[in-house]
């Protein structure tokens, strides 16, 4: 068994039991897979640049019309400013064995109008932290889906090109272990091995951190995931993570790919 798999073991108990908390099953372990389609949704489809003059150092924004994902090539830094100081680094894949994905927020074009550098939202503390990663080391594609979660109404919406493709109760963070508020992305999917878990089929994670809970394992990652304790939807019972009904997860987790923005709001 190679070593990555080993990591994709401790990766879902970390993210799933540490960062969210699931009842009296917490503490267990369990091996974990990949969500399917983790590695393939999209990046050997490239974004084509325009081919209309530019001016170079241009600035050019991701929102309007759908997200952009970047998966890495290789492994690379980010930094605070095109070339600057180093942010963090990162491998090709995470701690759970996933192809490590960032949205991208804006891109500096050359000439040609093709990306030089992206700025882009990085999963990693301070929750919105943000970076620039040359265009060299990514790969890109298009995001048609958006998740919003509104904690006063403990409700997680899915949305695929603007349309309400479903809109579900969430369980949401205790008062003492807030969910966060905030722009994110989804930057991995995980799969448990047993669906009637305290996690249901698995979770998708995203790159919020709970505000909180900074010494937990991988620094406290946010996810939503299923629950085998279904009568706390809808209401503040969690570490911060966000449960749904396992029949919606099971489905979301395979639609719904990295790099998908998720907002979450009073």
């Amino acid at each position: 068994m190679r070593s990555f798999v080993c990591l994709l073991t401790l990766g879902l108990v970390a993210i799933l039991s540490a960062g969210c908390g699931g009842g009296a099953d917490d503490s267990s372990s369990s091996v974990a897979t990949r969500a399917p389609g983790t590695t393939t949704p999209g990046p050997s489809a490239r974004v084509a640049p325009p081919r209309s003059r530019c001016t170079a150092g241009t600035a050019r924004s991701y929102g309007a019309g759908g997200a952009l994902a970047l998966v890495l090539r290789r492994p690379a830094s980010a930094f605070r400013t095109p070339g600057g100081a180093v942010v963090a680094a990162f491998g090709l894949r995470n701690a759970n064995g996933v192809p490590t994905t960032f949205r991208a927020l804006a891109a500096r074009v050359g000439r040609d109008c093709s990306a030089t550098w992206y700025r882009v939202q990085l999963p990693v503390r301070p929750n919105g932290a943000q970076g620039w990663v040359r265009a060299a080391d990514v790969r890109s594609y298009r995001v048609e889906f958006e998740i919003r979660v509104d904690l006063s109404d403990r409700r997680l919406t899915v949305f695929r090109r603007g349309e309400v493709l479903a809109r579900v109760p969430t369980a949401v963070g205790r008062p003492a272990t807030p969910t966060p508020t905030g722009s994110y992305y989804v930057n991995q999917r995980l799969l448990a091995p047993d669906p009637t878990g305290p996690w249901g089929p698995g979770g998708i994670g995203i790159s919020a951190f709970s505000p909180v809970l900074t010494d937990w394992a991988q620094g406290g990652p946010i996810a939503i995931h299923g629950t085998n304790e279904p009568w706390t939807i809808g209401t503040a019972a969690s570490h911060g993570c966000l449960r749904i009904a396992n029949d919606v997860l099971a489905r979301l987790i395979r639609l719904v790919p990295d790099g998908t923005p998720v907002r979450i709001q009073t």
